[in-house]
């Protein structure tokens, strides 16, 4: 089980990788709202499929780690993730997407689990 753990999150961070160098494509800022809509899908699909908690949040985990430390200024000045509207719809949407994402797993796994009435 910790394998298929390990494979959410490296699907988080894939996709934050490629999302922080596709951000800022053609049509600007639809793309980095496409890119945060599919993070929170991932998250809630991942929870729901697997039905753990842990499996919604590790994709939101590695998104979140990859896509932060690109945004980090480098020691030489360049900066992947810019400060536009793409750039901020993308790292706050997406941090948005994210944290929505794994409580709508964990808000329908409870529901879910929940005994009859």
């Amino acid at each position: 089980m910790a394998g298929g753990y390990l494979v959410l999150f490296l699907l988080g961070a894939f996709e934050g990788l490629i999302g922080s160098f596709q951000y800022s494509r053609s049509p600007q800022p639809l793309i980095a709202i496409a890119l945060a809509v599919l993070i929170f899908v991932t998250c809630a699909g991942c929870g729901l499929g697997i039905g753990t908690f842990s499996a919604a949040l590790l994709p939101a985990v590695g998104w979140i780690v990859v896509s932060f430390v690109i945004a980090s200024p480098r020691p030489n000045g360049s900066v992947i993730i810019t400060a536009t509207a793409a750039g901020e719809w993308y790292l706050y949407g997406g941090a948005l997407a994210c944290a929505a994402g794994t409580v709508t797993a964990f808000f329908l796994r409870l529901r879910r689990s929940a005994p009859p009435r």
